[in-house]
């Protein structure tokens, strides 16, 4: 079977590809749109999720091909790159936040919680293709495995689960931080929207990975210094489109009015559907969302289930009449701790959720949205001479970048076209300002309440450093500056240990690179950096006749402040973390930092 395809124009499926391609979870893919409700800002951006599950094996193969895999390898990445959305929701992420912010909503499957799409494709891919006949039987006569088995396999490969497979390239191939799903999504976002923040160099990235130790890593095959800077170089771009694809994309104002909207509705619908049928109903109709419909299909569920007033939204969403943003707050307009308590609060549903619908009130006839950026590189290693490193490590530019994402932060009140007029738009941003300035802190107490919030046990871990080494000398104040991000990681997992600290320190650690690392830590570290909590200070230094760099942390002053608050918050916590640190002083390799005390204070706060 030939495809013929815009962005990688011609792409061929062998007989057993087209049997996947023809079934139903693959085929519903054809009328989910791919980045949801762009198309209000960008027409040409009606793609769908089908024909990027195609782009996504091609990509996998050519990938596959340029790393020299044996067919078998090369068979598996196409076939998962084909299914790895096939558990994908209607309206992109859309029913994800719903299930976010309404918790008791989350199905349950074989007893356990559903929420994200890759949970919904695992089981699609592992339980239900092996059940058809059809294709059990040509798995097992023309591949010669178990279609229980392979599907198995296939479904951790297509959902990027590494670390339960032997070979751990294979899923990285599909889902890593350089990988078949973002270059081609980047690609074809890129193409269909007009906006040309997609032009990277497939080719030159492709070229630049390679399997070592079962990894994928960038690097050049000739390991020479200047193939190693092109590998970055190439890196470099990918990570810069991925930016641009927020900025352009998902923070558009009107592409957030279109998403409010729709989510309002279906909030609403769901709402009503569950007094109606009860909830164990609603589960499995929020089943049918990853596995059965289509967004004609979730329309028609609005209308048949929301109040007049929410399929009226429905109705001016579907006549391009989008709502209005009359004030928005971006984290430049906010100072470090107001920033930092969105930032927690966007990550929780429920919390985002509750703010929310408290600023509506506040502000009266508006909708609201809060959205951070997510989907930094948190993995990928470049191939050195003698010591593998991490990519964000050896490129400054790609550190930026992440911080850059990790800031992207915007929270915006919509209001219907003409209610506010433009002459009222500075009082509402006043108003809004106000109001977060008011009710977050409350809110992310009242959230301690219900759930603790690992990063805010980071914070806390800095603030207790910064308490025992701190010194106030007169009119000059001494800092301690961690030398190393891998202390952090060995003592918060030291601390997860600890009875009490389990739940405030709920990370997963892996030591494949020889040390304790995890990618969520990382990740909430960056997201300190971005928000204005924790300074990140370049350093250079020389090992094996060559210049390194690496990154140190110091706690700002308004981290201070902030994790002052909290460790009222987290009193029982605090002082189990300050007695341990106390009796492992010597272990915390630090540097002591000495400035001015009105420069420490007041340059941090202007």
């Amino acid at each position: 079977m030939v495809i013929h395809d815009p962005v990688h124009k011609t792409i061929i499926l062998d007989e057993f590809e087209q049997i996947l391609l023809n079934t139903r979870h693959v085929q519903r893919l054809r009328n989910i749109q791919q980045l949801g409700l762009a198309d209000h800002v960008y027409p040409g951006a009606n793609h769908t999720r089908f024909e990027h599950s195609i782009g996504t094996m091609h990509m996998a193969s050519v990938i596959g091909h340029s790393l020299s895999l044996d067919h078998e390898d090369i068979l598996k990445i196409r076939i998962a790159g084909l299914l790895h959305d096939v558990g994908h929701s209607a309206f992109s992420h859309a029913v994800e936040n719903v299930l976010r912010r309404n918790p008791q909503l989350q199905p349950v499957i074989k007893g356990r919680q559903f929420i994200k799409h890759e949970s919904f494709s695992k089981d699609i891919i592992s339980r239900i293709f092996p059940e058809d006949n059809y294709i059990a039987r040509h798995v097992e006569s023309k591949i010669g495995a178990d279609p229980f088995h392979f599907f198995d396999e296939i479904s951790k490969i297509a959902t990027g689960d590494e670390l339960s497979i032997s070979r751990p390239y294979l899923a990285q191939i599909i889902a890593g931080d350089v990988d078949a799903d973002r270059i081609d999504f980047l690609l074809r976002d890129s193409y269909h929207t007009g906006v040309s923040f997609g032009l990277i160099d497939v080719d030159q990235i492709i070229g630049s990975l390679l399997i070592k130790d079962g990894n994928v890593v960038l690097g050049s095959v000739e390991g020479s210094g200047y193939g190693n800077d092109m590998a970055l170089t190439a890196a470099e771009s990918l990570l810069i489109s991925r930016a641009h694809h927020y900025t352009a994309i998902i923070h558009n104002p009107r592409t957030q009015a279109a998403r409010v909207m729709l989510l309002s509705s279906l909030e609403d619908a769901l709402e009503r559907f569950r007094n109606l049928h009860g909830l164990d109903a609603t589960k499995k109709e929020i089943i049918c969302f990853f596995t059965e419909y289509n967004d004609s299909d979730m329309l028609n569920f609005i209308r048949s289930n929301a109040s007049e007033s929410s399929v009226k939204l429905l109705s001016d969403l579907r006549d391009g009449r989008l709502y209005e943003p009359v004030a928005r707050l971006s984290q430049k307009m906010l100072r470090p701790s107001t920033r930092m308590s969105l930032s927690t609060i966007a990550r929780h549903g429920v919390a985002t959720k509750r703010l929310e619908l408290r600023i509506a009130r506040e502000l009266g006839d508006v909708l609201v949205d809060l959205t951070v950026a997510s989907g930094v590189p948190k993995s990928m290693r470049i191939a050195m001479d003698n010591e593998d490193g991490f990519f964000y490590d050896e490129s400054a530019l790609a550190n930026g970048l992440v911080r850059a994402i990790s800031r992207q932060l915007s929270l915006t009140a919509f209001s219907h076209p003409g209610i506010v007029k433009d002459s009222d738009s500075g009082a509402v941003l006043s108003e809004l300002r106000r109001v977060v300035d008011e009710i977050s802190p409350r809110l992310l107490n009242f959230t301690r309440e219900d759930q603790y919030l690992p990063i805010e046990g980071i914070i806390l871990l800095f603030y207790a450093v910064h308490t025992l080494f701190t010194e106030q000398k007169r009119e000059f104040i001494s800092v301690p500056r961690l030398r190393h991000i891998t202390w952090l990681y060995r003592t918060i997992r030291e601390l997860g240990a600890f009875q009490r600290l389990k739940n405030l320190f709920d990370y997963s650690f892996h030591e494949r690179y020889g040390f304790p690392y995890s990618e969520k830590v990382f990740e909430d570290i960056q997201v300190l950096v971005a928000m204005g909590i924790v300074d990140e200070d370049l350093r250079y230094y020389e090992k094996d006749g060559r210049f390194r760099q690496s990154y140190e942390y110091v706690l700002t002053w308004e981290g201070v402040q902030y994790g002052g608050s909290l460790s009222d918050s987290y009193r029982m916590e605090f002082d189990e973390m300050i007695s341990y640190l106390s009796m492992n002083k010597h272990s915390i390799k630090r540097d002591m930092v000495t400035i001015p005390s009105n420069r420490y204070v007041i340059k941090k706060r202007s």
